[in-house]
């Protein structure tokens, strides 16, 4: 169970000024833990401590921040069963998924380690003519300096680690808001990270109410700002951001191709995962399912008949795997977008009803393309099904978006793979498999209305350093 009342960290230390934050069981609506709110004074403090702490971080050795990611996975390890029922709690996500996300945390700091000894640099020739002859180059990576980070609500331990682990590795002191609605387990985070011999200033992590936290994002002592999260918000930081370089993982409504010569057994299985795991809550997650039409009756068919089988209820239940929405406001917005779509004439496969939090797992089609459940982020238990005849109109149909994050391609046809590859415009395409994939080492993110920049620990080290060339010239006489 949760602790009675969180502090929040500043300048590594534990600080509880305050517990203003009540933090809801997601689930049954009532208050289970309190946590300490930052207000303006506490993140300007720890950004200044972040600012003291760059040159000792700086001077880490490789060895030393390894060392202190390698703390952190034995901890989240000892610690996972507590971490995944923290998650159910104040996500509502089910806890055989929870298991999961805590089991990806231990992953991404271990990634994060193994990286840490492997941020190189190159030696390059530079006598490309005459004029440069004697010349010789190098470069290598440094820190930026310290960073901002903002998590979600959705994944609030392991998008909070896909920022802390790489900013350790690279040696930035980093200041991280999480999520108010979910930020005990950033807060798990911070307790194992203190256990550690970080310099002095070397992390804040500080819930805080988004209207009171602007210094995250303006702030110029800061070099950088991570945000995952909406893109309404996310592009409205960027351009408050200033000067500091801006790494965005925003939107999207992603798409699922199934072409005729698939298993439809196993498209099943995995386009019903995709879909619905954590009650859809995820920008990755499949909204929209685009079908052959040899093949199109059979897999809705299967795909109605696995949706309904779903067991909806209590998080912590082993056996459910449809959970509550984060709030009852965002599951009483997606029944709105439900209702019209049926209302325009989109046809209700299964599911639609809403009782508090909990929305039924929902398959629509003949939905009219102009739907806000077609064109905009769903981000809950809800897909929408349509068919194709031709793969290249399939291909535009996905493209038919603001959105462009990941697709998954259903075919065994390689040079339709390879096209899909080149013509999707997405930051990822999984073949054989639903978008909603990811391991935590690969680069992730998105373009158009998805945002800028990757993440994927190796992708984000690059993000936070910044290249420094060595130019040497030998005299003609040596």
């Amino acid at each position: 169970m949760l602790q009675k009342s969180y502090p929040y960290y500043l300048g590594n230390e534990p600080v509880s000024p305050n517990q203003d934050l009540e933090v809801t069981d997601k689930y049954s609506g009532e208050v289970a833990t309190r946590v300490a709110m930052a207000d303006e004074a506490a993140i300007d403090r720890a950004i200044g401590l972040a600012v003291d702490a760059a040159e000792p971080m700086r001077e880490l050795a490789a060895y030393q921040r390894q060392d202190i990611l390698n703390h952190c996975v034995a901890r989240f390890k000892e610690r996972s069963e507590e971490l995944a029922m923290a998650l159910c709690i104040e996500a509502g996500k089910p806890i055989n998924d929870a298991r999961g996300e805590a089991t990806r945390l231990v992953d991404t700091f271990r990634v994060a380690a193994e990286e840490t000894v492997r941020i190189c640099g190159e030696v390059m020739p530079l006598d490309i003519s005459a004029r440069a002859r004697g010349y010789t180059g190098m470069w290598k990576r440094l820190p930026l300096g310290p960073v901002s980070l903002i998590s979600p609500f959705n994944f609030p331990l392991n998008l909070a680690a896909h920022k802390v682990a790489p900013a350790i590795a690279a040696g930035c002191p980093f200041v991280l808001k999480p999520a108010s609605m979910t930020p005990i387990g950033a807060l798990i985070i911070g307790e194992v990270l203190a256990e550690t011999d970080m310099p002095k200033g070397a992390f804040s992590i500080l819930p805080a109410r988004r209207e009171g936290a602007g210094l995250f994002t303006t702030d110029e002592r800061l070099k950088l700002l991570s945000f995952t999260g909406s893109p309404e918000v996310g592009w409205a930081l960027k351009a408050k951001a200033g000067k500091k370089k801006v790494v965005l993982e925003l939107g999207g409504n992603a798409a699922v191709v199934v072409d005729r010569d698939v298993d439809l057994e196993d498209a099943v299985k995995r386009i019903v995962f995709g879909a619905f795991y954590q009650s859809g809550q995820s920008c990755i997650g499949v909204q929209r399912i685009i079908a052959h039409e040899e093949i199109y009756a059979a897999l809705r068919d299967k795909l109605v008949a696995a949706t309904v089988a779903l067991k909806m209820g209590d998080p912590k239940d082993e056996k459910t795997f449809i959970g509550p929405m984060i709030s009852e406001t965002e599951a009483a917005r997606l029944d709105g977008w439900i209702q019209k779509a049926v209302a325009a004439g989109g046809r209700l496969l299964c599911g639609g009803k809403r009782a508090g939090a909990m929305l039924e797992a929902t398959l629509l089609e003949d939905v009219p393309k102009n739907q806000t459940v077609v064109c905009k982020e769903a981000f809950g238990p809800v897909a929408v099904l349509s068919s194709f005849s031709n793969f290249d109109a399939a291909l535009a149909e996905v493209n038919d978006s603001v959105y462009g994050l990941q697709a998954g391609i259903f075919t065994r046809d390689l040079y339709k793979a390879q096209k899909a590859w080149n013509t999707l415009e997405v930051g990822g395409v999984v073949i054989g498999d639903v978008p909603s994939w990811r391991v935590d080492h690969m680069p992730y993110g998105g373009v158009k209305d998805s945002g800028i920049g990757r993440e994927g620990i190796r992708f984000a080290i690059e993000d936070m350093t910044e290249i420094r060339l060595l130019v040497v010239r030998t005299p003609p006489k040596g």
